[in-house]
């Protein structure tokens, strides 16, 4: 490989290769925790780091002495406190590298028209309960998972395992049903399970009005391969959540079409 040597700095394709894959692994980092706590606890293991190698160990031994300790344990104590998060960055890694996510983009060019007839079908009775919710502003909380994980979901949820249909999702949201305060989990073309409680979001910049199935819409995206449709119970406003994010306010067309692109 060729260098370019200018004075004491050498650069190389595979320095500027280190450079950018340290800055794409360090952005997604970044992305995962920004506005969550453990943006805070990040700070705060930061300035430990900084007081370790700032403070004079001959003339402050007793600081010293607990930060080394800290330090020492410092590969730890990133994976205790950001297990959660490291969680999201491999399921990231893994959902971009899968084989089932390039076999979709083989469908997607050499299948198009069918695979949007498909989703149509699959699409249509969610978005027909969802106008009915918003009508009746009935609250919702429907996950599409794309892996349905059993031991993260069904530990706290009522096996359903049916077709999707629009009257079943009424029923289980309707006031007075004993499952409708949860989630319902779509995965596999199915109704999976209902009455899910799900793990909350730790973002301290939502909006006030997000009450708690805004919060565990949002949280169960976080920390899984999934998206969330949010109703409100108070203004029957439509509200999608996906890695994190939340669009707020959306149309029935704009529904559509983020499910067709998604489920």
């Amino acid at each position: 490989m060729q260098s370019f040597d200018f004075g004491l700095l050498k650069i190389t394709p595979f320095s500027i290769l280190d450079i950018l894959l340290l800055a794409i692994i360090i952005y997604q980092l970044y992305n995962l925790i920004r506005g969550t706590i453990a943006a805070n606890i990040f700070i705060g293991l930061t300035l430990i780091y900084i007081l370790y190698f700032i403070v004079p160990g001959e003339k402050m031994p007793l600081l010293a002495g607990i930060l080394k300790k800290v330090a020492d344990v410092g590969i730890i104590a990133v994976i205790v406190l950001f297990q959660q998060e490291i969680r999201r960055f491999l399921l990231l890694v893994g959902k971009n590298a899968s084989l089932q996510r390039n076999k979709a983009w083989w469908q997607y060019f050499f299948g198009k028209a069918q695979i949007e007839k498909d989703n149509y079908a699959r699409i249509k009775p969610i978005v027909d309960a969802c106008k009915s919710f918003k009508q009746t502003r009935t609250g919702a909380l429907i996950v599409f998972a794309k892996y349905y994980d059993e031991q993260f979901y069904q530990n706290s949820c009522e096996l359903i395992e049916s077709k999707i249909s629009k009257r079943l999702l009424e029923s289980i949201f309707q006031k007075n049903s004993p499952l409708h305060d949860g989630a319902v989990v779509i995965a596999e073309n199915k109704i999976k399970s209902a009455s899910c409680i799900l793990p909350l979001t730790e973002k301290t910049d939502l909006p006030t009005q997000f009450g708690l199935r805004h919060r565990a819409g949002i949280g169960v995206t976080e920390a899984n391969d999934a998206t969330a449709i949010i109703v409100s119970e108070e203004t029957g406003e439509i509200s999608y959540a996906k890695q994190g994010r939340v669009k707020m306010n959306i149309s029935f067309a704009e529904l559509e079409k983020l499910l067709n692109k998604d489920f």
